[in-house]
């Protein structure tokens, strides 16, 4: 005799299941928006991942957000899909973790496939060539976004607002005088100022004690 299915026999799927259930598809199809329709790799990425996880689902906070975004930038992998997994993981565990992943990443790898199909048959077509033109200014613009945000939703404090002026000063002084400083090094030199920075703050509370 053929089982019949769950709901004919009255039963109900637990409700924790199915509120993992529902974040999980949230996350993927999420990301997968994000993944699909943003151009300019991570650091465009970044204003759409904050818009949709901070301000619309309320995954994180904006403090939360500027952590991710550094500690995505110093870790190895792209900055998007460190950012994605760290939010997948925050709401869900390993599966959120998953399902944020792949939403990211399916999309553009299915685009990025398709065109180094038709790779030289792509950029002859003018009307693709002048969308590409297009789309470099709105990536610009997506960073700059990114970036300004991120600047105003530091915490109302100088010493965290005059390191990224620095850091912005030194890195714009170093593209225009080629002077070839690493990003690496400059995010390593900001890191010891920083924590140098508070374990003197720390040492002063201690003596006062």
């Amino acid at each position: 005799m053929r089982a019949r299915p769950m709901r004919e026999r009255g039963m109900q799927m637990p409700e924790n299941v199915v509120k993992k259930s529902r974040i999980l598809t949230q996350l993927a199809l999420e990301f997968m928006k994000i993944g699909l329709f943003t151009f300019g790799g991570g650091y465009a990425m970044i204003a759409m991942i904050e818009n949709s996880c901070v301000n619309k689902r309320k995954w994180i906070t904006h403090d939360e957000m500027m952590d991710i975004t550094v500690i995505a930038e110093s870790t190895p992998g792209p900055i998007a899909i460190n950012c994605a997994t760290y939010v997948g993981f925050r709401q869900a565990g390993f599966e959120g973790a998953l399902a944020a992943t792949l939403g990211i990443v399916l999309p553009s790898f299915a685009v990025i496939y398709a065109i180094a199909m038709l790779f030289d048959d792509f950029l002859s077509l003018t009307a693709a060539a002048n969308a590409f033109r297009g789309i470099k200014v709105a990536v610009g613009i997506l960073i700059i976004d990114a970036a300004v945000t991120m600047f105003k939703n530091m915490k109302k404090k100088a010493q965290p607002k005059v390191t990224a002026a620095l850091a912005f000063a030194v890195m714009l002084l170093s593209e225009v005088f080629s002077l070839g400083l690493s990003s690496v090094m400059l995010m390593a030199l900001a890191g010891a100022v920083s924590l140098g920075l508070f374990m003197l703050r720390d040492g002063k509370k201690a003596g006062h004690k």
